[in-house]
């Protein structure tokens, strides 16, 4: 079991992250921040955002969580429960969980932190990524980032309390 479970997210101010199982913007340096972050460790993602993907990403585990037992992803695992996720991921330091907001939901009670990318815009959204109890979570890091294709960011790391 991973010594620590982190969420990474990218969302909005009204806290959507997903449109059609897409993001719904376009932010080079939030994914060079994903991969930096990410890189060497596993990942657990649910079904759809597997879909999304199209393929594994390359330099980590890729573990996607499926009720159906028919489901299978070549070159991830694939895994009946976050429970299950979790346990995929052995004995390490860390593993991130990738979305969507379904996963985000579940595994929000049991991750140490939160890093956020907070997209200083409303948009419009199908997937929602839950908020985050004040009495729960410390914002701990802030770091602006410059403006991509029109929308402002910020790097923001949460941890629990």
């Amino acid at each position: 079991m991973p010594a620590s479970l982190t969420l990474i997210v990218a969302y909005s101010t009204n806290r959507a992250i997903g449109r059609d199982n897409a993001l719904p913007w376009k932010l080079p340096g939030d994914l060079a921040h994903f991969k930096r972050s990410t890189l060497g460790y596993p990942i657990i993602m649910g079904r759809k955002t597997w879909d999304s993907l199209g393929r594994p990403l390359p330099g980590r585990s890729n573990i996607v969580i499926s009720r159906n037992p028919d489901f299978s992803a070549a070159g991830a695992i694939v895994v009946p429960s976050l429970e299950a996720a979790i346990q995929a991921c052995g004995d390490i330091d860390a593993a991130y969980v990738i979305g969507g907001a379904q996963i985000y939901a579940q595994a929000l009670p049991l991750a140490q932190r939160v890093l956020a990318t907070e997209v200083r815009a409303e948009v419009e959204g199908d997937a929602f990524f839950p908020l985050l109890p004040a009495f729960q979570w410390k914002e701990t890091a802030r770091e602006a980032q410059p403006a991509e294709n029109g929308y402002e960011y910020d790097f923001v790391t949460y941890e629990r309390q």
